[in-house]
């Protein structure tokens, strides 16, 4: 069956690393009211390219639902037709249309909304945006229902950091927010953490069980419990390349997390 297309226009666009060649992008489907999907879903971008071949490129929704708009995090690849396609100003200025589909994908919040550890390197950073634009919305209730939210955010330099600003302000806004850059690669007069994603996740799982009280590793499930069924206290949202994915994962499990409190979307 034929997905349905729909024409989206291109309201704003912005550079937001030029190091890392890295660009905001915000666009408008005037043929609808409204455009509804779940924070954590994307996009399918189709295009012809010069061969008259028909690309397709799925990309993270880097915002929450808000009427017929949505917003996506896009780096420059090199030779990357539809990241080129996006970025260069002269194939696609300000009021030029792309045609998508969707949304699609189960990348999204559990609920109830439980304590939630967000991990995610380079434009995993978009689902994660969608995410926190929805639990603490500046126009709306709040929908963490105060659980601690944790963001993990990994990348090489400070150049590369995606939306800083945003996410330190919404960490001074509300105190059961955490944001939690760190560098892998950073030069002496960063002052901020330092390393891999899984040496702060793993401070943070071993802080809370020992604040509250729990095992680790934690007790096995009840096998008589259905899988449909299962409700746990915290779970991990995690997005980036597939080895980020895979050493997360592993390094919960190893805590006796469930692979179903473990939820994850790679892009590689």
């Amino acid at each position: 069956m034929a997905r349905e297309l729909y024409t989206a226009r291109l309201a704003r666009k912005e550079c937001i690393s030029e190091v890392a060649q890295c660009y905001h992008f915000e666009f408008v489907i005037d043929a609808l009211e409204s455009f509804p999907y779940a924070p954590g879903q994307f996009i399918s971008a189709v295009a012809e390219d010069q061969n008259g071949k028909m690309q397709t490129r799925a990309y993270s929704i880097a915002s929450a639902p808000s009427g017929n708009r949505f917003e996506l995090c896009v780096n420059r690849v090199e030779e990357g037709f539809f990241s080129n396609h996006l970025a260069d100003l002269p194939d696609l200025p300000i009021g030029s249309t792309i045609q998508i589909h969707g949304p699609h994908g189960h990348f999204i919040l559990q609920e109830p909304i439980t304590d939630s550890i967000l991990v995610a390197t380079g434009t995993g950073v978009a689902p994660m945006r969608g995410y926190t634009q929805w639990l603490f919305p500046t126009d709306g209730p709040d929908r963490s229902d105060g659980k601690d939210i944790w963001l993990v955010y990994g990348t090489r330099h400070e150049t590369d950091i995606y939306y800083e600003k945003e996410f330190e302000e919404l960490a001074a806004r509300k105190p059961n927010f955490h944001y939690l850059p760190t560098l892998s690669r950073a030069l002496e007069g960063w002052t901020g953490l330092r390393g891999h994603v899984q040496v702060h996740v793993s401070k943070i799982v071993e802080e809370r069980a020992a604040r509250l009280g729990l095992p680790l590793p934690q007790p096995a499930v009840d096998p008589g419990i259905s899988t449909k069924d299962l409700r746990f206290d915290i779970y991990s949202y995690i997005c980036g390349l597939n080895f980020m994915v895979s050493g997360v994962r592993e390094l919960l499990t190893g805590y006796g997390w469930h692979r179903k409190q473990i939820v994850f979307e790679r892009y590689d």
